[in-house]
């Protein structure tokens, strides 16, 4: 997976059509799958009128996280701010991310 940014935390249009079809692909609310060698919890919350997408993923067998909100507001592109990592971080998260068959069970 290339690391390349763009100034403003911006990927290249390849990289960046990659992560929306895959973000795309997660479904709302928590759902359990894999990514590297670890098992993950995810949860997505798309707001109603699109213009914002937060994810939360954690390790569930270790201490690993990945957070991000992604703004769609009037401009060129998305705007991915992580918090506290890198974007490529992310990005790297959500391209690798495998949700499993079965959406997990509810968070309380």
């Amino acid at each position: 997976m290339p690391r390349t940014m763009t100034a403003g935390g911006k990927a290249p249009p390849s990289i960046q059509a990659a992560f929306d079809d895959a973000l795309a692909k997660l479904p709302d609310g928590y759902v359990d799958g894999h990514f590297g060698n670890g098992s993950w919890g995810v949860t997505v919350k798309r707001s109603e009128d699109g213009k914002r997408i937060w994810l939360y993923g954690e390790e569930l067998s270790g201490t690993e996280i990945v957070s991000f909100n992604l703004y769609r507001l009037a401009g060129p592109g998305p705007t991915l701010r992580p918090c506290e990592m890198s974007s490529a971080k992310v990005i790297e998260f959500v391209l690798g991310f495998e949700p499993s068959r079965e959406k997990g069970a509810p968070r309380p």
